[in-house]
């Protein structure tokens, strides 16, 4: 009798993933099917589109705009994600001890996150405004007015502010996983490494780090998504500008629909998947071997 139930369970354990597999295709796989399918064409959204092969994946890589916007996303990238990891494992780090008022920080560092990106994006944009923005307040109150120049509006300062204002806005979201993965570890462990002579630095090196490389995978991977698509606080803060200096892909992509471009659109979507794609699956092959289990 037990063995029979084993199977019936077996079974019905399998019918049971089919309404996931079944949402699954629905909104990934035949969207990006019929994405595809448009790349392909010279649909304008309006009339009826033409096939004309990878002629939109040619425009794209022949477009010097394209292909800036191309590097301006992975500068981007690359100040965003990893300063979201290292400063989110040292907020957690911090917090994470027996602190008086350490719910108060928490709940301050991680606040921004539930705001829109687009307000929050507004909301820097007033604060940096020159001349009148808070900030330049500020600095003429203390006599630093010298300080007070057009972040946005320098091509050389936009992004950094940018990165700056992404960071300063999710570090709360990776400090909240970090958390959580430092809170399932056992004391025990610290307190065997202790006996064994372990100082804080080889514990950290040797029993927090690799036990968070759970915690680790989760952020890097979605910290690799977030700002590879960035959208809404580029919008707010500069709509790319000044010229074209702080355009990403995401704003590339919108502009160029907008224009009545849908196929070009929609292959530059993939275009983008594919970046996105490439450094995660690098990412987690790389790190499927290093990850302890307890």
């Amino acid at each position: 009798m037990r063995i029979i139930f084993r199977k019936v369970w077996g079974n019905l354990h399998h019918f049971m993933a089919i309404p996931a597999i079944l949402l699954f295709g629905l909104f990934f796989l035949y969207p990006l099917v019929q994405g595809v399918g448009i790349s392909l064409t010279d649909s304008n959204g309006i009339s009826a589109p033409n096939f004309v092969g990878l002629q939109n994946f040619v425009d794209f890589f022949n477009d010097d705009r394209a292909r800036n916007d191309v590097l301006i996303t992975v500068y981007f990238a690359l100040g965003s994600a990893p300063l979201l990891n290292l400063l989110g494992l040292m907020y957690a780090l911090l917090l994470d001890r027996k602190l008086a008022g350490r719910g108060i920080v928490r709940a301050i560092v991680y606040l921004p996150a539930v705001i829109s990106p687009l307000i929050m994006g507004y909301i820097w944009y007033f604060i940096l405004q020159p001349d009148r923005g808070y900030l330049a307040h500020v600095l003429n109150s203390v006599g630093l007015g010298f300080l007070d120049v057009n972040w946005l509006g320098e091509s050389s300062s936009a992004l950094v502010v940018l990165i700056v204002v992404n960071v300063w806005q999710y570090v709360g979201m990776t400090m909240i996983v970090y958390l959580a993965g430092l809170q399932s570890i056992p004391p025990d462990l610290y307190e065997a490494a202790t006996i064994d002579g372990a100082g804080r630095w080889t514990s950290l090196r040797y029993v927090t780090l690799p036990l968070l490389y759970p915690s680790i995978k989760i952020n890097v991977v979605t910290n690799i998504i977030g700002s590879l698509s960035v959208f809404e606080i580029i919008v707010a803060l500069t709509d790319g500008g000044p010229g074209y200096a702080t355009e990403s892909l995401s704003i590339y992509i919108l502009r160029m629909l907008y224009g009545s471009f849908t196929g070009y659109s929609t292959a530059v979507a993939l275009i983008l998947f594919v970046i996105i794609l490439i450094p995660v699956v690098l990412f987690l092959r790389f790190t499927r071997k290093s990850e302890y289990e307890l």
